[in-house]
């Protein structure tokens, strides 16, 4: 998927980010930040936390990012950190 991503730019990431975090908010009910431009920022650091995560633990190779089910993956694991340190 990085290839596929590096070969349409900033507008894909943007697309695939906003999908995943819209996606990873009505997984985790409850109440979360933020309306669409937070959304697409969960849902890309998601994808990019899913990578570094799966290359860590030898899923994906140097420089292969994460699937769009684990982008929304990683966008659910930042949403429920961000409830925990909410909560505080």
């Amino acid at each position: 998927m990085s290839q596929y991503l590096a070969d349409y730019g900033w507008v894909t990431w943007i697309i695939i980010g906003l999908l995943a975090g819209a996606i990873a908010k009505m997984l985790t009910p409850g109440r979360d930040p933020g309306g669409c431009l937070v959304t697409m920022v969960i849902g890309i650091l998601g994808a990019v936390l899913a990578g570094f995560l799966g290359q860590q633990l030898g899923w994906y190779a140097p420089g292969e990012g994460a699937g769009f089910l684990a982008a929304i993956l990683g966008a659910v694991l930042i949403l429920l950190l961000y409830r925990l340190v909410a909560r505080r």
